[in-house]
């Protein structure tokens, strides 16, 4: 029988071909989502042999766009967020605005408008959160401080993202769009939404408008919608049925999305985010991640294949500085502010390398802008190939420029005048407790990390009265720790000076409890340099990384997380000849709140 089969091509040659690169990329230990770009590429009209239709894969892209941001909103945590914000929010605000003006500037030389080149430069500004993710997942670094603050730095960029999703439109005219461009956006949106496009009207009150019609949507969210959609999935659990319980989850993503756009005249994205955020709040978050993940995963990889067709190659050879210019601002410009940032707020070096190689590359929410500024007349077609040519080889190169961090680190480190330059003096926190007198700190034991791991070990200790001080990284925890009375230091325990802030030359015994493999080496290679007799526990996440920290000095070193608390304990314990009952001991630790 005959019948069109252009829908079934498309999805069939995007995923084809977006599994055969994102497996390629895998192989070189490069991040799937330049695969999935490339294949976008494959079956654009930019490349010769098969052409997707275009149409088809936008409409498939905003779904991907939808369940995107209902997956951010899923995962999005105010606790996570709050606990770094004296950071991640003046750091993310002020990086956007360096990244945002970078752009404006260099595209002002090409001759674009400085409206258009905001647009531009705020889409350079955003990086990837999947891109983050898989970077921080992949070096064990995701639970650390260093990742808390790139997480939590990337929830603000998200949030302002999205944010911008919702006032672009209303101030596209400031920004020099054309009112017919303007129009046509509208009137296209209010097409898909089925309602009629909102009359014309001042810049003012069509922001006023919008900005209103947000709040509304928000407030409807919060106060009837974290009350019915809980209750809903809650009924549809009881039921049983694991397929129903998959489309009601869906049925929210989406019917929440479509609401928000027929009935306020808000963003599909926005309206899944807070459809993802309602149901993160309640008891089937995690079931809801779990069941809408795989057509989450699938729809996101057609949203990037949607992208990759717009991108020509040919703008390589046509415009090579300005793809330089491009790849510069996301992954040098973008960097370099990050990294004075967090210096200037007093972290530590190896936090500002950290977060610095976390923020160079753009991803997703790059995409979306660079649509929506073209569908509104700021940007030329030639800056979303520009944005894409940056995002294909910033995320290329990102694996690459996480590997700098320890190096450099390191180098800087063994330049003392040098590192002094960036690292400025913290104050009382990075010395001592008054409260702790030096003489106390003999055969003591120096644990490094007081996260899900180090918390139970030092109230272990504390209750067997084991002498022991800790080294944080994380300075908000640290500050807080101190005000409770605890023996804390902050800093970056592959500093010399801070393991003889803590007397590592006179300690019993190490017990790394933080996370970072990269930094557990660097640790133990210095605690040997210090202390030659020294005991080492430490923590790692693989076998391999197991075997590598014994036969390079570890006494023991551990895979787990609540279970490896117990155990780095009984060592611990065990080293001082404590009485103690490990059964009791265990009900304790695996109990105790992170």
């Amino acid at each position: 029988m005959p019948h069109d089969t252009a829908l079934i091509a498309t999805i069939a040659a995007g995923l084809g071909l977006a599994f055969l690169f994102g497996l390629l990329a895998s192989r070189f230990k490069l991040p799937p989502i330049l695969g999935y770009l490339l294949a976008g590429v494959a079956v654009g009209p930019f490349t010769p042999g098969f052409v997707a239709d275009r149409a088809l894969a936008s409409q498939l892209a905003e779904l991907g766009v939808i369940l995107l941001m209902f997956g951010v909103g899923l995962h999005f945590s105010i606790a996570d967020l709050l606990a770094v914000r004296r950071i991640a929010i003046p750091g993310a605000l002020a990086q956007i605005a360096v990244a945002t003006g970078l752009g404006a500037v260099v595209s002002h030389f090409w001759g674009w408008s400085w409206g258009t080149g905001i647009v531009f430069g705020l889409a350079l500004s955003v990086a990837s959160t999947v891109v983050l993710l898989r970077a921080l997942e992949e070096r064990g670094i995701l639970d650390s401080a260093d990742g808390r603050i790139a997480v939590g730095w990337l929830i603000v960029e998200d949030l302002i993202t999205v944010l911008a999703l919702v006032l672009l439109p209303a101030l596209a005219p400031l920004l020099g769009a054309s009112p017919e461009a303007v129009a046509a956006t509208a009137a296209a949106a209010a097409d898909a939404a089925g309602h009629a496009a909102p009359a014309s009207g001042s810049v003012l009150s069509t922001l006023g408008v919008t900005l209103l019609k947000v709040i509304s949507f928000v407030a409807m969210m919060l106060i009837i919608g974290r009350r019915t959609i809980p209750w809903l999935l809650s009924r549809v659990a009881n039921t049983g049925s694991r397929e129903l319980f998959t489309l009601a989850v869906l049925a929210v993503a989406l019917g929440i999305a479509f609401g928000a756009a027929a009935l306020f005249g808000v963003s599909f994205a926005l309206g899944a985010f807070f459809a993802g955020v309602i149901v993160s709040e309640s008891d089937f978050s995690h079931e809801a991640a779990t069941n809408a993940l795989p057509l989450q995963d699938a729809f996101a990889v057609l949203f990037f294949v949607s992208v990759g067709m717009l991108f020509d190659p040919l703008i390589l050879l046509r415009e090579p500085l300005h793809v330089l210019a491009v790849v510069f601002i996301i992954m040098i410009g973008k960097a370099v502010a990050s990294l004075g940032i967090v210096l200037a707020f007093r972290y530590s070096l190896h936090t500002a390398l950290t977060i610095s190689a976390s923020l160079a590359q753009i991803g997703e929410f790059s995409f979306i802008l660079a649509a929506l500024g073209v569908s509104l007349g700021l940007l030329p077609t030639e800056a979303t190939g520009l944005i894409v040519a940056g995002a294909l080889l910033s995320i290329t190169f990102n694996p690459f420029v996480f590997r700098t961090v320890e190096p450099i680190a390191r180098w800087l480190r063994s330049h003392p005048r040098l590192a002094d330059l960036f690292e400025r003096e913290v104050g009382d926190i990075a010395e001592l407790p008054e409260s702790m007198s030096e003489d106390e700190l003999h055969n003591h034991v120096v644990l490094i990390g007081y996260g899900r791991v180090g918390a139970p070990i030092a109230a272990e200790l504390a209750l067997h009265k084991v002498p022991y001080v800790v080294i944080e990284a994380s300075r908000e925890r640290t500050e807080v720790l101190r005000e409770a009375g605890l023996p804390v230091i902050y800093g970056d325990a592959t500093r010399p000076d801070i393991l003889e802030d803590a007397h590592l030359e006179r300690a019993r015994l190490v017990v790394v409890a933080a996370p970072d493999a990269y930094q557990t080496r660097a640790i133990l290679a210095l605690a040997r340099q210090l202390n030659p007799t020294v005991t080492v526990l430490a923590r790692t996440h693989s076998d391999e990384e197991r075997t590598f920290l014994e036969t390079h000095g570890a006494q023991r070193a551990l895979v787990g997380e609540r279970e490896l608390a117990v155990s780095l304990t009984r060592h611990a314990l065990r080293e001082y000849d404590v009485s103690h009952d490990m059964e009791a001991v265990a009900a304790r630790m695996i109990g105790h709140p992170a």
